[in-house]
């Protein structure tokens, strides 16, 4: 039985509209005088510290603590502001899949596994009114590497719900190859969403344990193994 289903964000829960990709690009002009160099990088699947070091990378600009600190303090500011007048919308069939998992006789609990730092997943999901539906997360504030924020999690996750809690108890969900790495990197079962990232033929051949269109493709009691 499923005990834990953790979810990406962009892509698998929203889409922010380019919001995330907007303040990352309005921050580095108005903090550093750097005007280019967003348009050259793959947002889909990073995580925000790798992103920034990138950026730092192409500037030639000190990958120093004192300049993520910078940065990303003017950069929660900047998501905010943006995301309050985005176009973006909860992706096809999610409100629908969380209120099926929650129905079930024994319910998973729910968490996040985002390349998001952890205030920059909040600002995102709170525009859209999910994010009380998450008890905790793994986030980019835990590691640079997406693979170590999923053990992150999962370790936090047993600290909860209890040790003797098993990788193929949890689902992770996302939409880019990088999601079902991580959560092979843990053992866990994966979900693979074609809302964000990836077409569903890409995903399909990274092997993960269902691949759908979205997420009115796929029944929560499925994924739980019939609750």
């Amino acid at each position: 039985m499923i005990r834990l289903v953790l979810f990406d964000i962009d892509g698998t829960l929203v889409h922010t509209g380019g919001a995330g990709t907007a303040a990352f690009t309005k921050t580095f002009a108005t903090e550093f005088n750097l005007h280019h160099g967003t348009e050259k990088m793959k947002f889909a699947g990073r995580t925000d510290v790798s992103l920034v070091r990138e950026f730092f990378k192409i500037h030639a600009l000190n990958e120093t603590p004192e300049h993520f600190r910078q940065f990303f303090e003017r950069y929660v500011f900047w998501l905010d502001q943006i995301l309050a007048h985005s176009t973006g919308s909860v992706c096809r069939g999610v409100r629908e899949f969380l209120h099926d998992l929650q129905a079930l006789p024994q319910p998973p609990r729910l968490g996040l596994l985002t390349g998001n730092i952890r205030l920059g997943a909040e600002i995102k999901l709170r525009r859209f009114g999910l994010w009380e539906q998450f008890e905790f997360g793994g986030f980019a504030d835990d590691d640079e590497d997406r693979n170590q924020i999923a053990v992150a999690v999962f370790q936090r996750a047993r600290r909860l719900l209890g040790k003797d809690l098993k990788p193929e108890e949890v689902v992770v969900v996302g939409d880019t190859p990088w999601d079902i790495r991580c959560g092979r990197f843990i053992g866990a079962r994966v979900l693979a969403v074609a809302t964000g990232g990836a077409k569903l033929d890409e995903l399909k051949t990274h092997a993960p344990d269902w691949a759908v269109a979205d997420l009115t493709q796929v029944s929560a009691r499925e994924i739980c193994r019939g609750g």
